[in-house]
């Protein structure tokens, strides 16, 4: 699996290389409660078939009705939701409104030079002058955002987040392969050679090294998320020491309550203080009464997707705790 924007990109350069008119489309601004946030890009072909999306279906609709008028070396915006009864039409939540960039005039240099930074996982800007439809590229810094001047559309592109988990178990094949389709740069670290050799999530980065070493050489920070999912006691604990200590925007390990209850008290032998300890999700992940891996990896990349949209959710340990 990989992210959407590659998929979008991937479908355009295909489209016109085959000689088809194509139009690259990117939500620039959103107001309220949108279905798409910005940044999101849909491709249109010049049959009407699309790949991406930048609402729900009813905005992409009419731009496919009207893909003809969109034309010339100008990028054109067009703002959808500004009625109640266009926020009717167009299926927007309640108050939404959002805007959008089409472009037209289009060539293969250069999506292929924003699909190749995309693919590599770098974390960039695009700018588009809207005046005259070129685009500059610069890295992305922490003071960089999406959004819309009178002269510009400035566009963040690559995973502005990381995750780094510890074991390469089934578990971690799963997270690993969905968690790149949500923006995250996946890395990997477990010492253990047999699990190594049959690692085959393609995409993701194996780092060498014992856990506690790699999550040093990792850096983490609030863009990070580092998951044990090893299930080897040793391996999680030395990684989760480590990373209870870093500014990480989440930190988790799998296991039962029982389980998680145990490795916090062994961690506060390790010299980790209660307030690092007290960061620990554990149990990972949402209680959904998942029980196979594919399962385990959609409650803990949706609670993951919660916490980075700033929802407080109730910890599996705390639903279990109410059911028991």
């Amino acid at each position: 699996m990989q992210s959407l924007d590659i998929e979008v990109l991937e479908h355009a350069r295909e489209w016109m290389r085959a000689g088809r008119r194509i139009w690259l489309v990117t939500v620039t601004q959103t107001f309220g409660a949108s279905p798409r946030p910005p940044g999101s890009l849909m491709a249109m072909r010049d049959d009407g078939v699309v790949i991406g999306s930048v609402s729900g279906g009813c905005i992409e609709d009419d731009l496919v009705a009207r893909r003809d008028a969109f034309s010339g070396a100008t990028p054109i915006l067009e703002r959808y939701g500004i009625t109640s009864e266009d926020a009717r039409r167009f299926g927007l939540p309640c108050g939404g409104e959002l805007e959008v960039v089409i472009e037209s005039a289009l060539d293969d240099a250069r999506l292929g030079e924003l699909f190749s930074k995309i693919a590599a996982g770098e974390v960039f800007v695009r700018t588009l002058d809207l005046a005259t439809g070129t685009w500059r590229f610069h890295p992305a810094t922490e003071r960089d955002a999406t959004g819309r001047t009178a002269q510009a559309f400035t566009c963040i592109h690559g995973p502005r987040w990381r995750l780094l988990i510890i074991g390469a178990s089934e578990i971690a094949r799963y997270l690993a392969e969905v968690a790149a389709t949500l923006d995250f740069q996946v890395s990997v670290c477990d010492p253990r050679e047999e699990y190594r050799r049959v690692w085959r999530v393609a995409g993701t980065t194996f780092l060498d090294g014992m856990p506690d070493d790699a999550v040093v050489a990792f850096k983490p920070d609030p863009h990070t998320v580092i998951v044990a999912v090893s299930h080897d006691p040793k391996l999680d604990d030395m990684a989760l020491m480590e990373a209870l200590k870093t500014s990480a925007f989440y930190v988790g390990a799998v296991g039962s309550s029982k389980t998680s209850d145990e490795r916090r008290k062994r961690l506060l032998a390790f010299d980790v203080s209660p307030a690092q300890v007290a960061k620990l999700h554990g149990p990972v992940g949402l209680a959904i009464g998942s029980r196979t891996p594919p399962e385990i990896a959609i409650a803990i990349l949706a609670e993951l997707v919660a916490a980075r949209n700033g929802r407080v959710l109730l910890p599996t340990r705390v639903l279990q705790s109410s059911v028991a």
